[in-house]
């Protein structure tokens, strides 16, 4: 009997039919559950698939869309790619970290709410600097008012649930 905590991720394995050529696929959707793959969650996939836990983390480790530490449920990313650097996102950065009071070699805070990535370029350099929130939010001609007042809101839509139960 499989313990209940894995019962997630055996769905999403079902789902694939522990295809072996859509372990990509299927860390996509565990790290979309989890917000990162943990390690235990890897040698999970790697037995019930029938593979090596070794095969499941060399994919795991290999892309870049995977991570091996917890993120936060936002995840923001201030491009540093040439147009930006030079337009400012250098204090943009500074602004974010610092509201967070995210130290030089932590990018999630301790509660899991942000994460903030400095990329090395998000293809709108005509929009520069630009931010992204989850990869879906863009916001250019960014200022480091501009981002606080972003994260205002991002901060405020936390609260909204808390304060209607």
């Amino acid at each position: 009997m499989q313990p209940r905590k894995f019962e997630k991720l055996q769905e999403i394995i079902n789902k694939h039919e522990g295809k072996v050529s859509h372990l990509i696929a299927i860390l996509q959707e565990v790290q979309a559950e989890y917000r990162y793959l943990p390690e235990e969650v890897l040698t999970y996939v790697a037995t019930a698939m029938g593979v090596s836990p070794a095969t499941v983390y060399g994919v795991a480790t290999f892309y870049a869309q995977f991570s091996l530490v917890p993120k936060g449920k936002y995840i923001i990313r201030v491009c540093d790619g040439t147009a930006c650097h030079v337009r400012g996102a250098a204090p943009i950065n500074f602004a974010l970290r610092k509201e967070l009071a995210l130290p030089d070699q932590q990018q999630t805070t301790d509660d899991l709410q942000f994460t903030v990535e400095t990329v090395s370029c998000l293809g709108a350099c005509g929009l520069a600097p630009v931010v992204t929130i989850n990869d879906q939010e863009v916001h250019g001609q960014m200022t480091p008012e501009g981002v606080l007042a972003v994260l205002a809101k991002l901060q405020a839509r936390e609260q909204q649930p808390a304060e209607q139960a």
